[in-house]
């Protein structure tokens, strides 16, 4: 991913505003005007000290934008701060507007992207630029070494004084701070150290102010409940007794041994391709962003278990967002994270196992010291030394620190604060909800079933939202009711057609062939679906999926077209289905393959199936065909396709929830 290289153009700029970070930052009013780019919005431009503390001289240019709440001056305001560390903050604009409009009122909106992030002097280095050589460290250390002593002045605490500055310069004498995971770190500092401009806190995925706990023991222990929410209610019948233990028992296998598999990509070609444990790790933290692929997770580690390992293969692949192939390299935007500010800010501030001022050998060196001395099991089902070194330890170990340890938090927040998290939340698990609630006086803590990070963009159930519009009309906070989730587990994929059963009216091959093609058809839905969530945007025009036993799909706008795509082993389909607001409308395709009763079958409008298979004519519908080893529990919401009966199955666009933190493609 490229980045617009660190070079003298960008520091010149930076010493000589230095005249401009002598003078506080507060003392000028903004002068905002109308946004070109966003309407409704004004924009501003404020000046801020690169590093308060003196160390390295410049100014940082802040940009801004504020939705009036009316004609006469707000007295408060509310401000967004989105996540990472290194999200730009001025993309969600108009997502941030409509999920915190119960809080606006009489209150004005702020936006600004973070120092470092977006079109706020965004921080770059040119090794992240380049194509990435040897290890993860060795390119940070790189990277903080082409930024120079500017590294050590991304940090919380000057982030925190950023927003000072803003509300100062913008006349408000109090702030509701609106925070997503990284940013709700920040919001926690700026009330502990500004408490009398601070109206109230909305916390969304909640990072300590003091952390995050660099080993991640909290996410590992949530492992298990996160499990167990997508399996309640017998949602993993058919599929599996045991997802923890089956989990366990694939992360030993991979331990010892890294699992081959084979994957097909866009335009049908065969590749080997191996997952070892901190693989399987990986796939497990990204589905707490990513309902469909958490979905997907119980029936691929079965599958791998009996010695099928293509569905893991192909669901590493989908984790990666090496799925679908696209017909172009896309149009780069604004990547989604900071790469560079990422690093600096994680870099320098977690709390790592070791002595700041060793060298990378020595820090490596004390934080195993530290893993080995720990009780065995505090990272099950995984091994320890896999979680150590898919974490950013590895990494950081080779940044040399800029900036002094992090002060100490400060004391605990004394204003109306209401935090929301997911039970499927990994990285920021609902324990440390649970702990930063305790500290708050009259704190309201909303658990959201079956929903991951980031909650307020992802939450299909409505129940968060509904709780921000209480908390701000001053009325009770109402627990989320009982619900069914919207991406039940999938069912394990057959590995031959004798594993599939037939319809009522359709016996024999015939009959095992149709329940195929249906399986098939949903199949494919599951894979767009997932890697459009992955992507968090809608994917492009002529977007190919890989079949997970031969072939491949293309999407366009207008049509969905198979080529051979197989889903069971020896059933092909191949046509092409129209597309209609995002579904597939009626067409006719053929099924080959050594396994098949070859034919033709034809979907109507009227939710029967028709045509020839194996010289045999059949009209049966669809709800009567049972699907390969459907779930206990039924899709709570219908975005999931659980069942035939789903037709006119949803392939793209899939409407999401709203935008949510991702992570640098590069770290872990």
């Amino acid at each position: 991913m490229s980045r617009r290289a660190l070079t003298a153009a960008l520091v010149a700029p930076l010493l000589a505003a230095a005249a401009i970070a002598a003078c506080p930052a507060s003392a000028a009013a903004l002068a905002f005007a109308p946004c070109a780019a966003s309407p409704g919005f004004d924009c501003a431009a404020l000046a801020v000290p690169l590093d308060r503390g003196g160390r390295v001289g410049g100014a940082i240019t802040l940009r801004l934008q504020r939705r009036e709440a009316g004609q006469v001056p707000a007295a408060s305001a509310v401000v967004a701060l989105a996540g990472g560390p290194g999200q730009a903050t001025l993309p969600l604009a108009e997502f941030i507007a409509k999920t915190i409009s119960p809080a606006l009122g009489a209150r004005d909106l702020i936006l600004f992207d973070r120092r470092g992030t977006g079109s706020s002097d965004p921080l770059t280095c040119p090794a992240l630029a380049a194509p990435a050589t040897g290890s993860v460290g060795r390119l940070l250390e790189r990277c903080a070494l082409q930024i120079g002593p500017a590294r050590g002045a991304y940090t919380t605490q000057e982030s925190v004084a950023d927003i000072e500055s803003v509300r100062r310069a913008a006349g408000y004498e109090r702030l509701v701070l609106y925070g997503t995971s990284y940013g709700t770190k920040v919001a926690l500092q700026y009330a502990a150290r500004y408490p009398a401009h601070v109206e109230a806190l909305v916390l969304d995925s909640v990072v300590p102010a003091d952390g995050p706990e660099p080993l991640a023991i909290a996410s590992f222990r949530a492992i298990p409940a996160a499990l167990g929410e997508l399996c309640a209610d017998r949602a993993c019948a058919g599929i599996t007794a045991d997802p923890l233990g089956d989990l366990a028992r694939l992360a030993v296998r991979l331990h010892r041994r890294a699992l081959r598999g084979f994957a097909f990509d866009g335009s049908g070609r065969r590749s080997a391709a191996r997952v070892r444990e901190s693989d399987l790790l990986q796939i497990v933290q990204a589905g707490d962003l990513n309902p469909a692929l958490r979905a997907l997770l119980p029936a691929a580690v079965r599958s791998a278990l009996r010695g099928d390992p293509d569905p893991l293969v192909r669901l590493r692949l989908l984790a990666l967002g090496l799925i679908p192939s696209v017909p172009r390299e896309p149009v780069e935007n604004s990547p989604p994270i900071d790469e560079a500010l990422f690093a600096a800010t994680s870099c320098e501030e977690t709390p790592f196992p070791w002595q700041r001022e060793r060298p990378p050998a020595t820090r490596l060196a004390e934080a195993v010291s530290v893993v080995d001395g720990m009780p065995s099991g505090s990272f099950f089902p995984f091994d320890a030394h896999t979680a150590l070194a898919t974490d950013l330890i590895p990494d950081c170990a080779y940044w040399p620190d800029a900036s002094p340890a992090p002060r100490p938090a400060g004391a605990p927040v004394a204003a109306p604060t209401l935090i929301l998290s997911g039970e499927q939340d990994l990285r920021t698990p609902s324990s440390i909800a649970a702990q930063v609630a305790a500290q708050i006086p009259g704190a309201v803590l909303e658990l959201v079933p079956f929903t991951g990070h980031s909650v307020l963009g992802s939450d299909f159930s409505g129940c968060a939202a509904a709780a921000v519009s209480a908390f701000f009309a001053a009325a009770p906070v109402r627990p989320c009711a009982p619900g069914g989730d919207p991406f039940a587990p999938t069912p394990v994929s057959p590995t031959k057609l004798g594993y599939v059963s037939a319809p009522p009216r359709l016996h024999g091959r015939p009959g095992r062939t149709l329940t195929a093609v249906l399986d098939t058809l949903v199949d494919l839905s599951r894979q767009v679906i997932s890697a459009t969530l992955q992507a968090a945007q809608e994917l492009p025009s002529g977007s190919s999926f890989g079949g997970l036993r031969g072939g491949y799909a293309r999407l366009t706008s207008s049509a969905a077209t198979l080529r051979r795509y197989s889903f069971v082993s020896g059933v092909a389909l191949s046509g092409t289905f129209p597309v209609r607001n995002g579904a597939l409308q009626p067409a006719t395709i053929h099924i080959s393959g050594a396994q098949a009763a070859p034919g033709s079958v034809t979907f109507g409008l009227d939710r029967y199936v028709r045509g020839t298979l194996g010289h045999v004519r059949f009209r049966v519908s669809i709800a009567t065909v049972k699907l390969s080893r459907t779930t206990g529990r039924r899709a709570g919401a219908g975005t999931w396709p659980s069942n035939a009966g789903a037709w006119p199955l949803r392939v793209r666009p899939f409407p999401r929830a709203g935008p949510r933190e991702a992570r640098p493609a590069r770290l872990p």
